[in-house]
């Protein structure tokens, strides 16, 4: 319980089960550093993934933020600890752990995007089989910016995805991407009023989950198998690259810059 006001925190992940549980609402529940990925969060959510693919009863997963943002990446004050060798280095074990989780994800997995997604928060998106954005969200990766690399496999996710040039320049620039761009770019399946984004997700979930599972998840496998190594071999790549310009020159003048603030 907090000591100011005796009630239970908030969860930093809350889990909402849709008719009876067959498809399952992960709500990132950060929002006052704008659903930013700490080691906490990381692991709650990866714990979420983790339990809804062994729940025989949850067919689909449906992924979204609490708040006016989706997720803006990771959190830059871990980051910022990790450089200076403030934070374990069990914090560097959370994005890993989050994306093996999505990685091996044998059941549809959506995503909701509600508001800003900024670095994991745009990079998580092509490893969703179905994207649905507000009509106000919008996306960015500030990798070059912040004097690193791509991460969770982007390097290969977003040409495959968007084509070379427009992953090259979104990559290169750290350029904003709105929801119509998601859309005509292949990232997003459709964009909706903020207000009834979920519902929206959810009426495509319902239709998904009324599926035999066995189907639903040989589908998955079938369709994981045509990328997984590929994405494999793209973190590993990703990892060696961010192991060498994490803490550089380049790197510590960007966080001093962002001055260490979450967000975009």
């Amino acid at each position: 319980m907090t000591a100011a006001t005796g009630e239970e925190p908030s969860p930093i992940v809350v889990i909402e089960e849709v008719d009876g549980g067959v498809v399952r609402v992960i709500r990132f529940n950060r929002p006052e550093a704008r659903n930013a990925f700490n080691l906490a969060l990381y692991e709650a959510v990866t714990d979420a993934i983790n339990d809804a693919a062994d729940e025989v009863g949850c067919h689909v997963v449906v992924l979204i933020g609490t708040g006016s943002s989706f997720s803006a990446g990771q959190d830059l004050k871990e980051m910022a600890a990790l450089v200076t060798g403030e934070a374990s280095p069990e914090a560097a074990k959370g994005f890993r752990g989050l994306l093996d989780a999505m990685q091996s994800f044998e059941k549809p997995l959506l995503a909701a995007v509600n508001g800003v997604g900024v670095g994991l928060g745009f990079t998580l998106l092509p490893h969703c089989d179905l994207v649905f954005m507000a009509d106000d969200a919008r996306l960015r990766v500030p990798f070059a910016e912040l004097g690193v690399p791509p991460e969770a496999a982007s390097s290969y996710m977003f040409p495959k995805t968007l084509g070379w040039q427009r992953a090259a320049l979104l990559l290169f620039t750290g350029a904003w991407m709105t929801a119509p761009e998601a859309v005509d770019a292949n990232l997003a399946l459709a964009h909706f009023p903020g207000e009834s984004l979920l519902a929206e997700t959810l009426t495509v979930a319902r239709t998904i989950a009324a599926m035999p599972l066995d189907a639903l998840m040989a589908s998955k496998r079938l369709l994981l198998a045509t990328r997984n190594p590929e994405v494999t071999a793209a973190r590993d790549r990703e990892d060696a690259g961010f192991a060498k310009l994490l803490g550089s020159a380049a790197n510590l003048a960007a966080l001093d810059r962002f001055g260490t603030k979450s967000g975009p």
